[in-house]
């Protein structure tokens, strides 16, 4: 039995599955489209969605909500998600571009997390940043259609980066949900 008294109610605003974020018809990311054809457009298709995912997640909250830290002594919240994926996004970028790696969006170490504040300056500069960064890896990937060309000092596959990146935001996906759900008590998938 919870006795505390600011946790608030699970809820969702699907009323056909309840344990899903919205009902089929209003999901964005439900088409009666096709699969993709082939194995890139697969993985542009997953990632597209999973980023879909994060936006929804942060839908409707102000700026107190985004910044609201989960538990002690994690300094996780969903804004330092989009945060932290825009700086992941920039680092996939300096795995495969060659000469000086970008510098850091936000700092050293947990920066992306820990300076999450609750100003709506900073959350339209999260959403925007994270959109720039996503635009311009998106770009320097699209200049390698060969899933199996290896790229960078390292010489990773772009497979891999791929893989990389959906592990990424499938993963910050399932705490996000966790997040949304210490924030007002929305649940779904």
């Amino acid at each position: 039995m919870n006795t505390v008294s600011d946790v608030p109610e699970r809820w969702s605003q699907a009323s056909v599955y309840p344990d899903m974020w919205a009902d089929p018809a209003e999901d964005p990311r439900n088409s009666d489209e096709d699969s993709p054809d082939g194995e890139l457009a697969t993985l542009q298709g997953f990632l597209a969605s999973y980023r879909l995912t994060l936006r929804m997640k942060c839908e409707g909250l102000n700026p107190e909500q985004l910044a609201r830290r989960s538990v002690p002594p994690s300094t996780m919240s969903l804004l330092g998600l989009v945060r932290h994926l825009a700086e992941v996004e920039r680092d996939w970028r300096n795995w495969i571009l060659s000469g000086d790696p970008a510098p850091k969006l936000y700092g050293a170490r947990d920066a992306d997390f820990e300076g999450v504040v609750a100003e709506q300056a900073l959350v339209e500069g999260a959403f925007a940043d994270l959109a720039r960064e996503q635009a311009a890896t998106d770009a320097v990937l699209a200049e390698y259609p060969d899933l199996g060309a290896r790229v960078g000092q390292d010489g990773t596959v772009v497979r891999e980066l791929w893989v990389h990146r959906i592990e990424e935001y499938a993963r910050h996906c399932g705490h996000a949900d966790l997040l949304r759900e210490c924030v007002d008590g929305r649940v779904g998938q």
